[in-house]
């Protein structure tokens, strides 16, 4: 058996020789190592491939020579399990949806749920449950509770926003704190609002891209998974960067979701550990 055991803990001495002394004794072999140390904060991250099985007091007995603060999990080869909100646009959610077809993801799309019954076809087209629930008539707080219900009925790793254009209401942001994951275009805080890409037009920008992150109280300032951008020329119109935006968005999302579902992506404070 393939697992992942991904550690997080306070720095201190003779971390990595404690967690790979534990696997040589529980005859588990490490087949790929990862390990960061963030010096300002003093954290210590870690992310280890295993081949072998593990025996039922692995982790808690890992925990007890680990600092006091430590968080162990070991992951076996599972699919990531994830549910996606959506509202109208079908940029990320089909390419999350055809990757999940043709198995190029490491995730069960387990339902979408959207505000507007638009997409409806392009999931079921693909076999994936499709929710409505509909904010008009519902406060923020309302709307959120029903579909963060519906979610918790399907008890996801991740939830995806593609492109989801609700802001989020703080209760819900903390119930599933640490599991949310948001995409949108590279240009906030410039542009901020409606036709963001006809005002990157109209200034004459040079590169346009994507940033996905992690989704927290502040909106749009979660900390940041993977950012990508593209190159613009003078020849583009305001309609073909958008276009050129949805494709960048499109990648960096996908790239987002794989990389929590092989367990490289770790919360460090207001930044993100990423191990390739």
């Amino acid at each position: 058996m393939s697992y992942i055991l991904t550690t997080q803990c306070a720095d201190d001495v003779g971390l990595i020789a404690k967690i790979t002394g534990l696997c040589h004794q529980h005859n588990l072999n490490i087949t790929r190592n990862n390990e960061f140390v963030d010096k300002d904060a003093k954290r210590f991250f870690m992310r280890t491939e295993l081949t072998g099985e593990p025996q039922s007091n692995f982790l808690p007995l890992l925990r007890e020579i680990l600092p006091a603060d430590a968080k162990v999990a070991l992951h076996n080869g599972t699919k990531t399990k994830v549910v996606l909100l959506a509202t109208k646009e079908a940029h990320c959610l089909g390419g999350v949806l055809l990757k999940q077809f043709e198995q190029a993801l490491n995730i069960e799309v387990q339902a979408v749920i959207a505000n507007y019954p638009i997409l409806e076809p392009l999931a079921k087209g693909l076999n994936v449950p499709f929710h409505v629930i509909p904010h008009e008539g519902l406060t923020r707080s309302e709307h959120d509770q029903q579909v963060g219900d519906l979610i918790a009925s399907y008890n996801p790793d991740i939830i995806g926003l593609a492109k989801y254009m609700r802001i989020l209401s703080p209760e819900f942001v903390q119930r599933f704190e640490g599991k949310i994951i948001n995409i949108h275009h590279s240009f906030l805080p410039a542009f901020i609002g409606a036709k963001p890409y006809h005002q990157a037009f109209e200034r004459g920008v040079k590169i346009i891209g994507a940033t996905a992150h992690f989704v927290n109280n502040e909106l749009d300032e979660g900390p940041i998974i993977l950012q990508d951008v593209t190159p613009v020329t003078h020849a583009e119109t305001a309609k073909m960067m958008a276009n050129m935006g949805k494709d960048v968005e499109k990648t960096v999302f996908c790239k987002a979701l794989q990389l929590a579902s092989e367990h490289k992506l770790f919360i460090n404070g207001n930044k993100t550990v990423v191990f390739s």
